[in-house]
């Protein structure tokens, strides 16, 4: 049976076009998250444990317009950023203040410090000045290498950036300067032991 469209014409299907399929990558190692969505099931492990608290730090939105499409649905159309959000998470573990900011680069020679900004660094400065742990996690996600670094190392390499230096940090002065934290099953990033050392 032939169907026409109101204006007489007849209907066409459209022909399908071949979609191209992706490649999944099945690999352990790359198992499509994030270093952010890895450091979350690692604090929710932890906090089950009782090991440590420490959560992701919400960004400070200032939401501007709202509309209410239907009852029970909200939909935000216009949000602004209320102010420079200081690191993504903190907590306490072991009686200790805990604040750390998560970093991925897909470099696979340096870290690009223009990924820490300088609100950041007078935070972190702060957190260490009253005794708390302050520090960088960082993922280079080609290699699946993850390095924590202490605060104080990562100041180093900011002043030198500052004084007209090297504007990265090459991976040769993280594997120096870091400590590097080997991914596990579960929790996937154990970063707990590591600062033991620090």
């Amino acid at each position: 049976m032939a169907i026409n469209y109101p204006n007489g014409k007849k209907f066409v299907p459209p022909k399908e076009k071949p979609v191209k399929a992706k490649k999944k990558d099945f690999s352990f190692s790359n198992r499509g998250k994030t270093l952010e969505d890895e450091l979350n099931e690692t604090n929710d492990y932890y906090l089950q444990l009782g090991l440590a608290v420490i959560h992701k730090k919400p960004v400070p939105v200032q939401i501007v317009k709202v509309e209410y499409p239907s009852r029970s649905a909200a939909v935000i159309r216009e949000a602004y950023f209320r102010a420079p959000s200081t690191t993504d998470y903190n907590g306490v573990w072991n009686g200790r203040y805990v604040d750390f900011e998560a970093k991925e680069t897909e470099n696979k020679t340096s870290f690009p410090l223009k990924n820490i900004h300088d609100h950041q660094i007078h935070h972190m400065s702060q957190v260490v000045k009253h005794q708390g742990l302050a520090f960088l996690i960082i993922r280079f996600s080609s290699l699946e290498r993850y390095f924590i670094m202490r605060f104080e190392a990562l100041e180093i390499f900011w002043n030198r950036m500052i004084t007209g230096g090297r504007k990265s940090i090459s991976l040769e002065e993280i594997e120096d300067t870091a400590v590097e934290i080997m991914p596990g099953a579960f929790p996937r990033i154990d970063y707990l032991p590591v600062l033991q050392n620090l």
